[in-house]
């Protein structure tokens, strides 16, 4: 931690944006992944569950099982089952509308990552610039006592690297936390649009053994 100190020191004004956005992304990474992480449920077993209860014609016990899971496809589901007893297409509409509620939940704020990494890279690149400046104002500037310039040259040079490492361990992680996020994005959206259908179309073809007590 004392050398982690250190290097942040010698980095200059350069790491005061990079800290910044930093926690930024170590913020979006923590939250969107609580969120994205508890969401999931099992879709398979899901799905068998859904598929159990439908063709026994419990509705209401699916409707409950949705509400228990407490994620963004069984609440999806659910917004279908309590419509289950209204035309097909009043079914649909229902899923449609609370998939438009739940899917920009999911897909929220990842996308700031990419953002972050490369201003954390930019940030890095900016304060790199800023040492290699004092460190070439050292070597040629008038009126620089020549015992100073190597210690000057050095403390620029030092200032250049720091920026430039730390930015890239910030946008190394942004970058990614972007892409495992990303990707439990994708494959909730992708669950989502699966099992909604496969829901959907089970209760067109089982109307006939649905109970409707009890379905609000």
């Amino acid at each position: 931690m004392a050398d982690l100190w250190k290097h942040f020191q010698q980095g200059g004004w350069g790491m005061y944006p990079i800290v910044l956005w930093s926690i930024f992304t170590i913020g979006v990474i923590i939250e969107r992944s609580l969120y994205l992480f508890g969401s999931s449920i099992n879709k398979d077993v899901f799905l068998a569950t859904m598929q159990k209860c439908i063709l026994a014609g419990d509705v209401a016990k699916a409707v409950k099982m949705c509400s228990t899971a407490n994620a963004p496809l069984a609440r999806i589901v659910q917004a279908g089952l309590v419509k289950v007893n209204r035309p097909d297409d009043e079914v649909q509409a229902s899923m449609d509308e609370a998939a438009l509620r739940e899917i920009p939940k999911i897909s929220t704020r990842t996308g700031y990552l990419a953002l972050l990494s490369n201003l954390a890279m930019l940030s890095g690149l900016l304060g790199t610039i800023g040492g290699l400046i004092r460190s070439f104002g050292a070597v040629g500037g008038e009126g620089v006592d020549p015992s100073q310039k190597s210690r000057i040259l050095a403390e620029g040079i030092s200032e250049a690297m720091n920026c430039t490492a730390f930015g890239l361990i910030v946008a190394i992680i942004g970058l990614i936390g972007f892409a495992v996020l990303n990707g439990k994005t994708q494959q909730l959206e992708d669950d989502i649009n699966e099992a909604s259908v496969q829901v959907l179309n089970l209760i067109v073809s089982n109307r006939q053994k649905v109970n409707l007590q009890n379905v609000a």
